[in-house]
């Protein structure tokens, strides 16, 4: 094929959704995109891959919902291709199987584009096998047909009615025709069904039941992105040990026609975004996981050192003359066992000085030192340190390393009118990354996140700016986000209709009131100041609201 431009188009499947059932290739070419074309069914996490002054474009397709024309797509992949770029055309599944990849590569063909296909793993192979359901047996079922009931008028479900096994792909919103027509063209009524809704992601569902009883039990429910299976394999789910561990715990499954949740969780199906500094979300992130959420993180901190060591290294060197050091944070912690390596001593250096804490993370950081405080406040909060100070404050001489700008001037102010003389230090500062990700932006105009935490007031006020920033400013954005049609993102998207249908989850009383002071409100706040009690009140909220969004 002859070829006059430099770009290419890479059309790769993404496969059913989760990052581990992406190709290598498919990693690879992510890493490396220029612009990325993408579906509206593939997952942001995947979108998290891409550079950060990737341009996105966002061209999916969703029934009964606003679609890019796929004439548009066509035009806008040869345009990218025309000026040079490395672009990635990223399809859910894989692009050959109701991938729309024809009509792309023939205009890429007329206009003389180079381009690749990168297969994917299609969830009309993957959703069946991860919900527990062999599409083949050696009895059971000879051959398979792959359907997309996307116009079941279509179809000939005389044909199809005489397969062993069919896998039908975009199905949820035609099920009662879809059943009406195996019927009436032979299949029993107690032929086995399954539907799987989300296959290959964090909250994947199955309902198991029969043509008979399908529709009644999933009325009221929307099912898409659903796979349905339909054929007696479905009856071995059971016997295959594929499915869920969790499957016990699931309600109504005295028999195998009874609909089944695979993820029973609380926050299963519910997107949290995370706005912890990237180096300290993993924790919080394994403790929302266990409950079923999807993670996106938007880390609004960013750690470096101070702009000066010397306040600290002066502490340092005179540490004999103080009674207590005060930490704060687990940041704290490291920033000044790290300095205090650098200036040649370590944990012996601090004999006959007692330690402060707050919270138990920083008292899980200062034991990787083979340090035990002693003194937490019980609250878990700076702000009932002084309260409940375990002896006279009077004449001590207190060192407090702490954050370089915006730390807690209330706390010195304290401490200093019960007679402490505070030695405050910068031991570390904490500023605001200079943009919102790519992958988050984009999140947050699909309207894909549910709940957003905050576990300090410093979070909140940088995401206010971060999310200012992106979508109400009048000057031109940073954010390297374009529609299919070439727009920046849209300024006059305000705060209030983003966070409209969003749980805004804090971890204490101040970092609420920042909440309310910037966003408006705080719908959750932890009764234990810690990322567990966080985790806790979100999910006692969650399922005090019976999981509606």
């Amino acid at each position: 094929m002859t070829n006059h431009n430099k770009g290419k188009i890479y059309i790769v499947g993404a496969g059913p959704g989760d990052v581990n059932y992406l190709t290598v290739r498919g990693q690879q070419l992510l890493t490396q995109a220029e612009v990325l074309v993408y579906d509206a069914l593939v997952d942001s996490l995947l979108l998290q891959l891409v550079p950060c002054d990737c341009q996105l474009f966002h061209v999916g397709k969703r029934g009964g919902r606003p679609s890019t024309p796929q004439a548009r797509i066509n035009q806008l992949l040869v345009e990218q291709c025309r000026q040079g770029k490395q672009v990635v055309r990223l399809k859910s599944g894989d692009p050959f199987i109701f991938g729309r990849s024809s009509s792309e590569i023939q205009a890429l063909i007329a206009a003389e584009c180079q381009f690749e296909v990168i297969p994917g793993i299609s969830s009309a192979l993957a959703a069946p096998l991860l919900g527990g359901i062999p599409l083949t047996d050696s009895v059971l079922s000879k051959c398979f047909a792959v359907v997309t009931a996307h116009q079941p008028e279509q179809l000939d479900w005389e044909a199809l009615a005489r397969i062993d096994t069919l896998a039908i792909l975009m199905g949820g919103r035609h099920l009662a025709e879809i059943v009406q027509q195996l019927q009436r063209y032979g299949r029993s009524h107690q032929t086995p069904i399954a539907l799987i809704r989300n296959g290959g992601r964090p909250q994947q569902q199955v309902w198991l039941g029969t043509l008979s009883t399908i529709v009644n039990q999933t009325l009221g429910i929307s099912l898409s992105p659903v796979v349905i299976v339909v054929g007696e394999v479905v009856g071995l789910r059971a016997s295959m040990g594929l499915a869920d561990q969790d499957q016990s715990k699931s309600e109504g499954c005295q028999d195998k026609h009874q609909p089944v949740t695979e993820t029973t969780e609380a926050l299963t199906g519910k997107t949290v975004l995370v706005t912890r500094s990237a180096s300290q979300s993993q924790k919080f992130n394994q403790l929302l996981e266990q409950e079923g959420a999807t993670i996106i993180e938007m880390p609004t901190l960013v750690i470096t050192p101070p702009s000066s060591w010397a306040g600290l290294d002066y502490a340092i060197a005179n540490l004999a003359n103080f009674d207590w050091l005060i930490l704060t944070s687990s940041n704290g912690v490291d920033y000044f066992f790290k300095r205090l390596l650098k200036n040649g001593k370590d944990a012996r250096a601090l004999v006959g000085i007692k330690i402060a804490v707050v919270g138990k993370k920083t008292a899980a950081s200062l034991k990787q030192h083979n340090l035990q405080p002693d003194f937490i406040p019980p609250n878990f909060v700076a702000d009932s340190l002084v309260d409940h100070f375990p002896e006279s404050l009077t004449n001590k001489q207190v060192l407090f390393p702490r954050v370089e700008t915006g730390g807690r001037e209330v706390l010195v102010k304290e401490l200093t009118e019960k007679g402490a003389q505070v030695v405050e230090v910068a031991a570390y500062e904490s500023g605001c990354p200079d943009y919102m990700a790519p992958a988050i932006l984009d999140a947050w105009q699909q309207r894909a996140i549910d709940i957003v935490t905050f576990a300090s007031s410093k979070t909140v006020k940088n995401f206010y700016k971060l999310l200012k920033q992106a979508f109400n400013s009048s000057t031109e954005t940073k954010q390297p986000y374009s529609n299919a049609y070439g727009e920046q993102s849209a300024p006059s998207k305000t705060l209030h209709s983003l966070l409209k249908n969003v749980c805004i989850a804090s971890i204490g009383p101040q970092t609420s009131e920042s909440c309310r002071q910037l966003l408006g409100r705080v719908d959750v706040e932890a009764v234990e100041y810690t990322l567990e009690g966080l985790t806790e009140a979100i999910v006692a909220w969650e399922t005090g609201r019976g999981g509606k969004k």
